[in-house]
């Protein structure tokens, strides 16, 4: 049975009202969106491991692919913080839902407006934005996660095109993506983006299956077996790590918001459960254990909501940092992991079922605290950045 969405978006510090007439208006539109479309199905999905392929045409007309790149191209042309308001109400729906369209904005399409020719923008943009094409980002290998610079993926000259070997892996979108922004290693070991389209022979997307996370998310692998890759396909404004990096940084900010919403859900689940569960004659919010936690998650969720909205304006200033979007990606996911944790106790065996949404998070977040740096990367970035001091090498 389709459960009734009756979330209530909490707000302890006001802080709507740090927000524009525009940003209240893009948020409470993609909050209607999931109400009606991703919380009546998405339980079901998630329980089939089926990724939910409508949604992506929906996600493209509600602006959700690539919000913040120039109108021209198909994008919203809209700040960072409108962005971000955007993966919050996604990932409130479900983390897998705001991968999609995190992979398709600043994985797939961003490296294209950021690096790609005129050309290239005008090819794949604006079918990307509108959702009749699928993107994934092709970086993270099978021996190379978290140091994705020892990258094997490789590309060779042949004339008028390259030969692309080598495989990805842990692939959001690949089982359905039409086109793949994939990182390879030259002959002279600089790492170039090339886009890699669907129908090309050697090109494979093998579905990543028996997952116990992100299971309404489609997951693959790419594989490249002698790939002839027309050079016009290589991105000809970037060289080097900076190029996926920059990407990163992007799909890293949206993440912060995006599971702030993830907590936001489970807080908004377990407040209502605690005034109607009775227990010794009365609701068991009125008891202490429970009020504390219920204290703790919003206290948690608030201070990332500054965090997040400050690290916003800092974007759209063009003055924000790769270190202070590690902080903010690795605190939300934190902070979303335990509130989520704490919710499910409160609910009890009710925690576990997917009467509730709880447990779906839970087992969500795994990946999200992992995917686009590790919570111990993270930590390590700001490490870094404090003392000037590489814990890397």
């Amino acid at each position: 049975m389709p459960q009734q969405d009756l979330f209530q978006s909490p707000d302890y510090y006001l802080l709507d009202e740090l927000l524009t007439e525009e940003h209240l208006m893009i948020r409470d539109t993609v909050r209607t969106y999931v109400k009606k479309e991703i919380s009546p199905i998405i339980e079901e999905y998630a329980q089939r491991s089926e990724f939910p392929q409508q949604i992506v045409r929906q996600l493209g007309e509600l602006g959700c692919f690539g919000p913040t790149v120039p109108e021209q191209y198909g994008g919203g042309g809209l700040d960072y913080i409108s962005y971000g308001l955007m993966m919050q109400e996604l990932e409130r729906g479900d983390s897998g839902v705001r991968s999609t369209a995190s992979v398709q904005g600043s994985l797939v399409m961003y490296p294209i407006h950021a690096f790609g020719s005129e050309e290239q923008r005008m090819k794949y943009l604006p079918k990307l934005a509108s959702g009749e094409w699928l993107g994934c980002f092709g970086l993270t290998e099978p021996n190379h996660g978290s140091n994705p610079a020892g990258m094997l993926t490789n590309i060779k000259d042949a004339g008028d095109h390259v030969i692309l070997n080598g495989a990805k892996m842990w692939i959001s979108n690949s089982p359905f993506a039409q086109v793949a922004v994939v990182w390879a290693k030259d002959e002279a070991g600089i790492v170039r983006g090339v886009i890699v389209e669907r129908g090309m022979e050697g090109f494979t997307t093998p579905t990543t299956h028996n997952k116990w996370s992100l299971r309404a998310s489609a997951t693959g692998e790419l594989v490249f077996d002698n790939v002839k890759v027309p050079k016009e396909n290589i991105l000809p404004n970037v060289q080097g790590m900076k190029g996926p990096l920059s990407c990163l940084n992007k799909a890293r900010y949206g993440i912060a918001w995006g599971t702030i919403g993830a907590a936001m859900d489970c807080y908004d689940t377990a407040l209502r459960y605690s005034k109607e569960r009775i227990q010794f004659d009365r609701p068991i919010g009125g008891f202490q254990l429970q009020q504390k936690k219920l204290a703790e998650m919003i206290t948690e969720i608030t201070k990332a909501q500054l965090l997040v909205w400050r690290l916003g304006v800092l974007m759209n200033e063009n003055r924000a940092t790769p270190a202070q979007i590690s902080m903010a990606k690795r605190n939300s996911c934190e902070i979303a992991k335990q509130v989520a944790s704490d919710a499910r106790q409160m609910l009890g065996g009710m925690g576990i079922t997917g009467e509730y949404p709880i447990m779906r998070h839970i087992m969500n977040l795994e990946s999200v605290i992992t995917y686009e740096g590790t919570h111990d990367i993270h930590l390590l970035i700001t490490g870094l950045d404090v003392t000037g001091l590489s814990a890397f090498n």
